[in-house]
């Protein structure tokens, strides 16, 4: 169950007495995102609207939304980092899951014996890295954790951040992931060209993401080598806060332009293949907002993203594009 601190939200609102608030989190919390609206509406009978769009990390916070609306403070629920607010007003909130894995990491042990392993996590499970560590050291397993850099906590990773994962990658043998997302799984596979276990405490299941990672990028490089016959190009900017790439979406712009590609820029809040199918005279298309939306998603052209623009960009001056993916942040 998703625990959320309510309490740090009640000290907030006394603190600074608002008029109204507002709140949002990722999909899978959303009830629980309510149900702290709810309260706070029936403890000091202040309006408090869920922001129900989908929010993605610290780079999708919809605070323009909070803003539309007027509400004086945004909480950010369950997008745990290395600081506690992140603008003016705009204030992150831990959500913590009390899943156990007690269970489950008994069961890597045989899978991990005598192998040196990495363990990381996402925000909802960073307590219990700790934990996990003395069951699988006390079994034979040594383990390491990566340090924090940027926004990110020790042992912590994003979708498309992973610096206490790259880090180690010349230290250990495989790498842990605490929870249930192969998204975070895969991010770390391919950025560590590592084998890569989910302890997935919800179905009490070890499983190994390093095949599923490999799909995604031969998926990844196919799209490169098809954008490489592009004559005309789209460089999509991203909208959302956090997505603004402008600098290197004209940079980008530049130097496709020197490789003799037509080029057209375009900015979108949501990427989708439906958005995409309407712009025309496009080959191939290449987005600065949020590296993942070009690996984990189908398009009807390639759709590249930052790494895989730079990965294009060496195709077409004959240099080698190997471990173009193998880096601590996509951006």
């Amino acid at each position: 169950m998703i625990v959320i601190d309510e309490e740090r939200i009640f000290q907030e609102i006394k603190a600074k007495n608002p008029a109204s608030v507002s709140l949002n989190g990722p999909d899978g919390i959303l009830p629980q995102v309510q149900e702290a609206a709810k309260n706070i509406t029936k403890k000091f009978g202040i309006p408090a609207y869920v922001l129900a769009d989908t929010t993605w990390g610290t780079c999708d916070l919809n605070s323009n939304g909070s803003k539309v609306l007027g509400a004086e403070i945004q909480f950010n629920i369950g997008h745990t980092i290395n600081t506690e607010t992140y603008e003016k007003n705009l204030i992150l909130i831990d959500a913590y899951d009390d899943v156990e894995f007690d269970s489950v990491a008994k069961k890597c042990i045989n899978i991990l014996k005598g192998k040196i392993i990495s363990l990381v996590t996402d925000s909802q499970h960073l307590h219990q890295v700790d934990k996990v560590e003395k069951i699988l050291t006390e079994n034979g397993i040594t383990v390491k954790i990566g340090k924090g850099k940027g926004q990110l906590n020790d042992g912590q990773v994003f979708g498309c951040e992973f610096y206490p994962a790259t880090d180690l990658k010349r230290e250990v043998d495989a790498y842990v992931f605490l929870g249930q997302s192969n998204f975070h799984a895969s991010g770390i596979a391919l950025s560590t060209n590592l084998p890569t276990y989910v302890l997935d405490p919800y179905f009490n299941e070890v499983r190994e993401v390093t095949d599923f990672a490999q799909k995604l990028k031969k998926k990844a490089t196919l799209a490169i080598y098809k954008a490489a016959e592009a004559k005309s190009f789209g460089v999509i900017v991203g909208l959302k806060e956090g997505q603004l790439s402008k600098v290197f979406a004209l940079k980008i712009k530049e130097e496709l332009e020197a490789e003799g590609k037509e080029v057209q820029l375009f900015a979108l809040t949501d990427i989708t293949n439906d958005r995409l199918r309407n712009l025309k005279g496009i080959d191939a298309f290449i987005q600065v907002a949020c590296p993942r939306i070009s690996t984990d998603n189908q398009f009807d052209k390639p759709v590249l993203s930052s790494p895989q623009a730079n990965a294009l960009l060496k195709i077409l001056r004959n240099e080698s594009i190997e471990g173009y993916l193998e880096i601590p942040h996509w951006l």
